[in-house]
């Protein structure tokens, strides 16, 4: 078997008419020059390229005769203007010493401007996409901090590579309220805020109307961190109304970028900003406002209910909580006229119909429903209206008379305890004559009795009549001594001696309260006093404990010397005092005692004479096992 090898010749070299036939084929418009650029040859496409732009083939020669040549190997671009307007590119491109001429049909051209163009509407939607999200954002922000937050992510998503700092400042002093910064800032570059002029005078803001050392206006605005080469800003404005700035910046590595549309879009971003935040400081005031109302409303020492039209209790504060005894809570949503006892119901409907035409009542009494019974309460009444000037419920403003009704009570009592204070020392009186003739007597007549000398029965019954003719004379002179208005005037005084005359006093009221006297005195030196003042003060304390026992009980008497102080303890078995009573018993009016027992001013009076001896009064009580009152009164140096 044999091989035949077979020997492939090599490809020939087109010869120059090939070239040419090829060159006059190629639909491109193309034209071949020397280095001058003086025409050599064109192909029919040239031809007709130039023709169809208004030029002849010379035409276009001559507008290409002053371009610079590409480098070997190099290319360039040339616009030609054409007669009718506008322009075509032409291509040159260097092969040693000739150049080619290639002209761009009007595809290839805008083919690149629709590349520049998607661009640019890629980067505006994508703007346009930040700018809509971030609106969001800001509208859903709960505080200026999370407004501030939402920005700065704004910014960064928008000009990534910047430092920028926000800086949120109130309107009307220009103090900064807020800021946010990506990157370093200079050391005192925080405050004063400073606007470029023209920014300001755009922006309608007059510079004489600016929160002085606080806002700045200058013909440019210093850069802010460290490092930066460049920078734009754009004042936050809204209705006139400076609310702070965005200052962006840029690295050295960044020099190169397109500030001017970078601060197109800030400004864009601005405006938008600065609505958001107006709105955000217009939220914040007014939260303030209606909180500082509703305070002013809650702790107002008037009482305050408000109704709507339906009724309905919208607004209770807390003195009408402390009048009533009933929670906001309890009461908010309710009728009315469940506040109100039911025998002025009828007294209350037209009051409320009368207020709900819009007219006003300057007083109205009623009496209130309490948890413990009820109150008398003076209100005078208004319409509230809507923004439409409607009305939308009655307003009551008042308050608690039940205090000067009780006060008026015991005034008339204390009236009657007066008149009867002066029937009793009149009637002291007439006693004191006819007793003392009783008590003289009766001696006369004990003394006409042999000494030693039984006297038999008659004798006694003498005895007997002075005895308790000299008894009565003794508590009408003790009575009227007590009832004797005080001088007030110091002086010494035996605590121990002094609590015996109380307890004398008390002595009808130690009796009938069937109780039993402990005494307990101790070595206690005499202190300065106003005798009459401090007789008041245990005698009250004595008859106080005696009310509080049943029969059997048990007061104790204690008298001791603690330091500086002389002490007293005057205590009781009785039923003790409730513990959220202990806090009020030395509150004048205040009493536990059933009505017409007790005027609850006997407490009251004793702590202020104790007090203005310079003492204390203390009291420690346990429900159902009794009460202890305590009195220290300082020693004499």
């Amino acid at each position: 078997m044999t091989t035949e090898s077979r020997r492939v010749p090599g490809l020939e070299e087109p010869s120059a008419e090939a070239f040419r036939a090829f060159f006059e084929a190629v639909e491109v418009p193309a034209a071949l020059c020397d280095l001058s650029l003086r025409l050599l040859r064109g192909n029919a496409a040239f031809k007709r390229f130039c023709f169809d732009h208004g030029l002849t083939v010379d035409q276009m020669m001559e507008a290409l005769a002053d371009t610079p040549v590409p480098e070997d190997w190099g290319s360039s671009e040339v616009k030609v203007a054409l007669p009718q307007g506008g322009a075509v590119v032409m291509e040159l491109t260097r092969r040693g010493d000739s150049v080619s001429v290639v002209g761009r049909r009007e595809s290839e051209h805008m083919r690149g401007h629709l590349v520049v163009v998607e661009q640019a509407l890629l980067e505006q939607a994508r703007t346009e996409g930040v700018l809509l999200d971030l609106g969001r954002s800001v509208a859903e922000a709960g505080s200026e901090e999370e407004l501030v937050a939402a920005v700065a992510r704004g910014v960064k998503e928008l000009f990534p590579g910047r430092s920028f700092c926000i800086r949120i400042t109130d309107a009307r002093t220009g103090s900064l309220t807020s800021l946010y910064a990506e990157g370093r800032l200079k050391e005192g570059s925080r405050e004063p805020l400073v606007l470029k002029r023209s920014a300001a005078e755009k922006m309608h803001l007059v510079e004489s109307a600016l929160p002085a050392g606080k806002v700045v206006v200058a013909g440019r605005v210093p850069l802010l961190f460290e490092g930066s080469v460049a920078g734009v800003s754009a004042p936050l404005v809204a209705s006139g109304q400076l609310y702070g700035a965005i200052n962006l910046e840029y690295p050295a590595s960044r020099a190169e970028m397109n500030t001017y549309q970078d601060e197109r879009v800030l400004v864009q971003l601005a405006n938008q900003v600065a609505v958001a935040v107006k709105n955000a400081k217009l939220i914040d005031e007014l939260t303030f406002v209606r909180k500082y109302l509703e305070d002013l409303l809650e702790k107002a020492n008037a009482l305050i209910v408000v109704a709507n039209r339906e009724g309905k209790i919208v607004v209770f504060n807390r003195a009408m909580s402390r009048l009533t005894g009933f929670s906001k809570e309890e009461v908010l949503g309710r009728d009315v006229a469940w506040l109100v006892h039911r025998d002025e119901h009828l007294r209350l409907m037209p009051v409320l119909l009368a207020a709900l035409r819009g007219e006003d009542l300057p007083n109205f009494e009623l009496r209130l429903r309490t948890r413990s019974g009820e109150a008398r309460a003076s209100f005078a009444t208004s319409t509230s209206l809507s923004s439409q000037g409607e009305v939308e419920g009655v307003m009551a403003i008042g308050q608690d008379v039940t205090v000067v009704a009780q006060l008026e009570q015991r005034i008339i009592h204390a009236e009657k305890l007066a008149s009867l204070g002066q029937l009793a020392a009149s009637v002291a009186h007439e006693i004191n004559n006819p007793m003392t003739a009783v008590v003289t007597y009766a001696d006369a007549l004990l003394q006409r009795v042999p000494v030693g000398a039984s006297g038999g029965p008659d004798a006694e019954k003498l005895r007997k009549i002075l005895e308790n003719g000299q008894r009565i004379l003794r508590f009408t002179r003790d009575l009227t001594s007590y009832a004797r208005p005080s001088k007030n005037k110091p002086e010494p005084v035996r605590l121990n001696a002094l609590l015996d005359k109380a307890l004398g006093y008390c002595e009808h009221v130690v009796v009938k309260a069937q109780v039993e006297v402990e005494r307990d005195f101790g070595e206690v030196p005499q202190l300065s006093g106003v005798p009459a003042n401090l007789e008041q003060v245990f005698v009250n304390l004595i008859t106080n404990a005696c009310h509080a026992m049943r029969p059997g009980g048990r007061l104790s008497l204690r008298s001791r010397c603690e330091g500086r102080e002389a002490v007293v303890w005057v205590k009781d078995t009785g039923s003790g005092i409730e513990p959220g009573h202990l806090s009020r018993i030395f509150e004048p009016f205040f009493t536990t005692k059933t009505e017409g027992h007790g005027t609850g001013l006997g407490l009251s009076i004793v702590q202020r004479i104790v007090e203005k001896h310079g003492g204390r009064l203390d009291v420690e009580s346990v429900l159902g096992q009794g009460t202890t009152f305590s009195v220290r009164l300082p020693l004499p140096d």
